[in-house]
């Protein structure tokens, strides 16, 4: 029982504050000399360098920095402006260019406090303005910035595939036609508020100024190079010709190209972009570290048999064990990050799954889009911290947490259906 003990200890520590790195490494060190010694540690440093030469993980780094480079040449304020003009005559036309451009910032940056913060910043003041209601204002902002969580290419979805011993390029195909349901039902969700409350979702009056033909030549300009980004990135990917750390680093090569075409470039602009990905970076590796010793010491205690058992004994088999753990990490995300979950949770779980014989693809997606979740469910969302940092005075948490609520159900009800019917979704 002694590394249930340690879970469960290590997850009071976490909602107490503490630094996540620290509390795994510190917990497992006192918890593996208590049951084992200190020689259970003798291999730790061979498991830190099988970690940094990992060349899976090395595509983390390099689609981060693709994506602040992206962040930084006002992409997301050009494709704003071009998709509100495009959609404005439309009843909820600026929610909708909002979840369009979050998918397209979600598949060319990937940064998801970037695509929340810049369509707060840009979308939410023009959406109050025309009398939106706050709640589905903030709601589609929310919801539409962590697209990319799981439109590809997908940091949770990288660190899914080293977890799970998946092919990264499988998770980036499989997640495609997920994420492109997830953007339908986000935009049907918003027509149909609108032809219900018309008051809340007024249309924009067009400039009789600019021709329709202007606009969309103005919108197809701010859309074409980061869909030739996109297409590029992930197309070398599926046809095989890169591989997904291949990939990335010709993404990071392609976001510099485009912020020259953009004339954002400068030295500072990328020396800020290079600074800002070697903390995410190290971030990310600081808990990858403290959670390899946490999983270690977990091993050597027997918590993984325990954990085993527990799940095995599960009634429904396959459904029961697939049910119950949707519905713990769906609980876990409110409390805690999409990083700890998957280097801590989706270990313990992992063997159980492969034991039942369920398709690791699909559980993978199944848990990236459970994860997407975490982003958006109170008290602890991110998004939502996110938005409420560069939201106007008038907006409240509560109209936050109010909007995001309908959202938080869509991506449960998608969630469900890729669960249920694996097949529609060509898994």
């Amino acid at each position: 029982m002694i590394g249930i003990v340690m879970f469960f200890v290590a997850l009071f520590a976490l909602l107490l504050g503490f630094p996540v790195a620290f509390t795994f490494g510190g917990i497992a060190l006192i918890f593996g000399v208590w049951a084992e010694g200190i020689e259970m540690f003798a291999f730790m440093p061979y498991r830190i360098q099988s970690i940094m030469e990992n060349t899976v993980l090395m595509a983390v780094p390099l689609f981060v920095f693709m994506g602040l480079v992206l962040q930084k040449t006002r992409l997301a304020e050009q494709l704003l402006e071009s998709m509100g003009r495009l959609f404005g005559g439309v009843r909820g036309g600026i929610a909708i260019s909002t979840v369009l451009v979050g998918a397209l910032l979600a598949a060319s940056t990937g940064v998801v406090g970037a695509s929340v913060v810049a369509m707060g910043l840009i979308s939410l003041p023009v959406m109050l303005k025309y009398n939106y209601d706050k709640g589905l204002a903030c709601g589609t902002i929310c919801a539409s910035g962590t697209l990319g969580q799981i439109i590809p290419p997908s940091i949770v979805l990288i660190l899914l595939g080293d977890v799970l011993g998946v092919p990264v390029g499988d998770l980036f195909q499989a997640a495609l036609w997920p994420g492109f349901v997830l953007v339908g039902a986000y935009v049907a969700y918003i027509l149909i508020y609108a032809k219900l409350n018309p008051e809340s979702a007024q249309p924009i009056p067009r400039d009789e100024t600019i021709s329709r033909s202007e606009e969309v030549k103005t919108a197809l300009k701010a859309i074409i190079p980061p869909l030739a980004l996109i297409v590029v990135v992930l197309g070398s990917i599926f046809a095989g010709i890169a591989t997904p750390t291949e990939s990335a680093a010709l993404g990071g090569a392609g976001a510099i190209v485009l912020s020259v075409m953009y004339r954002q470039f400068s030295w500072s602009m990328l020396y800020d972009a290079s600074k800002e990905t070697v903390k995410v970076t190290a971030m990310v590796f600081a808990i990858l570290l403290g959670a390899t010793a946490f999983s270690m010491a977990f091993t050597y205690t027997g918590g993984d048999m325990l954990v085993e058992e527990w799940m095995l004994a599960l009634p429904g088999e396959k459904w029961g064990f697939l049910i119950i753990t949707m519905v713990v990490i769906l609980i876990l995300g409110f409390f805690i990050d999409f990083v700890e979950i998957c280097f801590i949770i989706v270990p313990m779980i992992a063997p159980v799954a492969e034991l039942m014989g369920i398709n690791m693809t699909w559980f993978a997606i199944l848990i990236a889009m459970n994860l997407q979740t975490s982003f958006l469910t109170p008290p602890f969302g991110f998004s939502l911290f996110y938005l409420k940092g560069v939201a106007p005075n008038g907006v409240t948490t509560r109209d936050i947490y109010r909007g995001v609520m309908p959202f938080i159900a869509i991506q449960i009800a998608v969630l469900a259906s890729i669960l249920m019917f694996p097949e529609f979704y060509g898994m």
